[in-house]
């Protein structure tokens, strides 16, 4: 699979360098390693949920680390010694360490997350501050009220 060359866009646009990384970056991780594999799902306008197939990890074996922007899973096994490697006669089940990083919106938290069944589920939310969100302003009746001075009305 070839690379994309976002030169050109970056040459034309001022501030979207984190987008631009960000799709460079992606394009390169498809390519790479797909284990454990994971559902992204969009439960609502502001939630989210993350789902790996993490079978035959424990709690203790399992590490989320969410920082700003930045949702890392990592799975650590301990190796099989040789006595436990004997008894085996066929190893099919993946065993090994892992660690997926997923790329989070601006104000996108951790609100939970569980282990049931080989599933890491982790709930994600979005929470926009009051003073980022949009605001609704009044339109003044008729009068021009210069910034510092008082109407006469008031």
């Amino acid at each position: 699979m070839r690379g994309f060359d976002l030169t050109p866009y970056r040459r034309s646009t001022v501030g979207f360098d984190r987008l631009f990384d960000l799709i460079e970056n992606n394009a390169r991780a498809i390519q790479g390693d797909n284990y454990p594999p994971f559902n992204i799902e969009r439960l609502s306008d502001d939630k989210y949920r993350v789902t790996l197939a993490v079978a035959g990890f424990r709690e203790d074996e399992l590490d989320i680390v969410a920082q700003q922007n930045l949702l890392q899973v990592s799975g650590r096994k301990a190796e099989l010694g040789n006595d436990e490697r004997a008894k085996f006669v066929h190893v099919g089940i993946a065993n090994r360490s892992f660690e997926r990083r997923f790329e989070l919106a601006d104000f996108v938290r951790v609100e939970s997350a569980a282990l049931a069944d080989g599933l890491l589920v982790i709930e994600l939310v979005r929470e926009v501050p009051e003073a980022m969100k949009p605001k609704k302003i009044a339109i003044n009746g008729g009068q021009i009220v210069e910034i510092g001075k008082q109407s006469d009305a008031a």
